[in-house]
């Protein structure tokens, strides 16, 4: 090592520098994920391309700034603050960037994961780039000139972990659930403004310096500003979610809306008809149930609420007994405040399905998973264990109803599904729309599993125009398991998502 100590360069204080810069950076990593779910939604895929777009940023930025760190400490801390600067303004840009590029690569990109890994890359690869020099260059620094340098560099070290852990934590439980993304990166942009200014101050720059410095800052706080002021991409950004409402009518005395939990469709429903289903799978999940119950009064368990459009309908038609898991209580209040549902007419648990189901003590006639949506699975809600749990809570003749979206050209989810299903229930039938499908068509199917098999092969109800469902034959199934050879999924292996194949569209 080369270059004097800074008598201005106290270990204390890099060590909060260290564990600043670290934990700031986590933020932005949990950030990047709440901010690109509304354009991709939030799979293993997403999580997967921004954890490796952040950590190739401060890979790269580790090490420019470990040739950095060779230079006298002075010289090293000032270029140290400049790249400082330039994670503030990066940080606060890439909301703007994020906004004016993810559709432009959506249209060009029509691979899901190549698409997931471009936004993220865009928008959120300098910020951790410029994050990550400070890192070596701290830790020389603090190294430089102490008789147990050693002991100083396991600090620097503990720092990051310290603060990296304390980032996470955070972004969690405060900046994401309090501020919102947008406001959650224009406050980190600020804590980078705070530690360049800290190491331009212990590098003793100079006043030129300092008003470069300065100028630089003042545009990214424009820049974070300017974000704050665009039009929210979320009518409520919740800690699972980013929600909202769209109207889909134009005659305002007959509104019906739309709910959109992040970048997906989650549920239609018109205000003067609550019977009325707007999706073949909301038309299912609320047809088929009802068909297999006949005119007795039966219990139901809906795994997921959403706009609440299954639970009102059966409200309306007087059907009690109904229990909702709805993890996200955002949720359940926007279907409340737009969609006109009534929390008095359902049990509504705020809870995940699988740990709520697993607490039932009651049996349910029914009880509906609403788990597949685009290439975000639940895989919990799956597997062989889960159906078992299901088995366990359904009644003697109860049916589970569940929703799956595939491929008709591949057909491998909906293959391991069925067998998963068959391991646990004597009967499983599979219903779709009863038309030929199209060449690489994403078919939407509803599975019931119980006891016994429907009395009926075909229905007809309205998604909102009159549709005939029908039961694929048992003949189809079986050639399709046979040809398929598909794994029973469980707790510890379901890799629904790889089953589905990586061809779905992003709307």
């Amino acid at each position: 090592m080369t270059g004097p100590t800074s008598p201005h360069a106290p270990l204390w204080l890099m060590i909060l520098l260290q564990a600043t810069v670290s934990a700031a950076s986590m933020v932005v990593e949990i950030v990047a994920g709440r901010m690109i779910a509304p354009y991709v939604g939030m799979s293993l895929y997403t999580w997967t391309a921004i954890i490796a777009v952040v950590l190739a940023g401060l890979s790269v930025g580790h090490w420019w700034g470990g040739r950095i760190a060779a230079l006298e400490t002075g010289r090293a801390l000032r270029r140290a603050a400049w790249c400082m600067v330039a994670a503030a303004v990066a940080t606060a840009a890439a909301s703007l960037l994020l906004r004016s590029t993810a559709g432009p690569v959506l249209g060009a990109l029509t691979h899901p994961l190549a698409a997931i890994t471009a936004i993220s890359a865009l928008a959120f690869f300098l910020p951790s780039l410029f994050a990550g020099v400070p890192a070596p260059i701290l830790s020389v620094a603090a190294m430089r000139g102490r008789e147990k340098s050693e002991q100083a560099l396991g600090a620097m070290f503990a720092a990051g972990a310290v603060g990296a852990i304390a980032g996470t934590l955070l972004a969690g439980f405060l900046f994401v659930a309090w501020l919102g993304s947008v406001a959650s990166l224009t406050v980190i942009a600020a804590v980078y403004a705070v530690s360049a200014l800290v190491c331009l101050g212990l590098a003793g720059g100079s006043r030129g310096q300092w008003a470069t410095a300065g100028g630089t800052l003042a545009l990214a706080l424009l820049l974070g500003v300017s974000a704050l002021r665009l039009p929210a991409v979320c009518d409520r950004e919740s800690s699972y979610f980013c929600i909202r409402t769209v109207d889909l009518s134009e005659d305002t005395e007959a509104p019906v809306r739309l709910m959109v939990l992040d970048h997906l469709a989650h549920g239609i429903s018109a205000r003067e008809d609550p019977r009325v289903m707007f999706t073949d799978h909301t038309a299912m999940l609320d047809a088929l149930p009802r068909m297999r119950m006949g005119d007795r009064d039966f219990t139901s368990f809906h795994i997921g609420g959403g706009s609440y459009s299954v639970p009102r309908a059966w409200a309306d038609r007087g059907i009690a007994g109904i229990t909702v898991a709805e993890i996200d209580p955002e949720v359940t209040a926007r279907a409340v405040a737009d969609f006109w549902f009534d929390t008095d007419t359902v049990t509504v648990l705020h809870r995940d399905a699988r740990t709520a189901l697993r607490d039932s003590a009651a049996p349910y006639d029914v009880i509906i998973g609403d788990a597949f949506t685009d290439i975000a699975v639940p895989e919990h809600l799956v597997t062989r264990e889960f159906f078992q749990l299901v088995r366990d809570r359904l009644a003697p003749d109860g049916v589970f109803a569940m929703n799956l979206i595939d491929s008709t050209d591949r057909l491998d989810a909906l293959a391991a599904i069925v067998e998963t299903l068959r391991a646990v229930f004597p009967s499983v039938e599979v219903w779709t729309e009863a038309r030929p499908p199209q060449p690489g068509e994403r078919r939407i199917f509803v599975l019931l599993a119980g006891a016994g098999d429907s009395q009926v092969s075909t229905i007809i109800t309205r998604a909102p125009q009159e549709i005939r469902f029908a039961a694929l034959g048992p003949e189809f199934i079986d050639s399709v398991l046979s040809a398929k050879e598909p794994m029973i999924l469980t707790d510890d292996h379901a890799p629904v998502s790889r089953l589905m194949g990586l061809d779905p569209v992003i709307d």
